[in-house]
């Protein structure tokens, strides 16, 4: 038996999250069954990170166990091969010990949330942005974000469904930039509480605004209460951009 690291991009629009579940296609299920189509083999693929409903991926990490004798390059095509049509796509695949676990070895996750600033509505980009069409001050946006940097209790930026065993968590780094016409947030932490990322930017957006200011962010997460932070980004313009590991 071989345990395979498989790295994995896919546009998240036509599914209703990472994890296998009753109501809907989801990544999760259709990696495993491309997995069966290739070797006959029930496999389940675990990943780094449980994205959510329409949240997208430029490298999710998964970690999948099979008997049969094979190549990177061939685990690699075959699975693609019967992943068509969906919108995934396997980009590598190398060989790892037992012990490797996508999810429980991650030292940490980078995602980046896309935010698109201009009148002209999104064509190209259509479930792919957070289309916001008035102009947003950026360096606002930024010093405000320099305010959730660190270890804090993330109560405010946390889904009531989490199932997180605490609030407290460690944001390595929330950077807000202006690339072209969009706005970029980069987070990254070893990991992060459900809809985390997403109410930073309902945040952020609204001190672009010019509704509230950073000190008006140091409150809301001192506040300790969901219902004085800003409102959900939506998913469109969430993507898991790294999973990083000790070795």
């Amino acid at each position: 038996m071989q345990r395979w690291k498989l790295t994995i991009e896919y546009n998240g629009g036509p599914f209703v999250g990472w994890q296998r579940q009753p109501n809907g296609p989801t990544i999760q299920a259709a990696l495993e069954a491309a997995v069966f189509a290739f070797c006959g083999e029930e496999a389940g693929v675990q990943g780094a990170g449980r994205t959510d409903t329409g949240v997208h991926a430029l490298a999710q990490v998964a970690h999948v166990d099979i008997a049969r004798q094979t190549t990177a390059r061939t685990v690699r095509d075959a699975i693609n091969q019967h992943l068509k049509p969906n919108p995934i796509a396997v980009t590598h695949v190398e060989p790892v010990t037992e012990d490797f676990h996508a999810r429980f070895s991650a030292t940490g996750r980078a995602y980046l949330y896309r935010i698109l600033n201009r009148r002209a509505p999104a064509a190209l980009d259509i479930g792919r942005v957070w289309p916001v069409p008035r102009d947003l001050d950026v360096d606002a946006m930024h010093a405000a974000a320099q305010r959730l940097v660190g270890l804090h209790d993330f109560t405010s930026f946390r889904a009531a469904e989490c199932q997180a065993a605490s609030p407290i968590k460690t944001l390595d780094r929330l950077d807000v930039s202006r690339v072209g016409e969009e706005i970029h947030i980069v987070a990254e932490a070893r990991s992060f509480l459900h809809h985390q990322i997403r109410n930073f930017a309902g945040t952020l957006e609204r001190v672009g605004r010019g509704k509230w200011t950073p000190d008006d962010v140091s409150d809301i997460l001192n506040a300790k209460d969901r219902a004085v932070a800003g409102p959900t980004a939506p998913p469109q313009g969430l993507y898991l951009t790294r999973v990083s590991y000790d070795t």
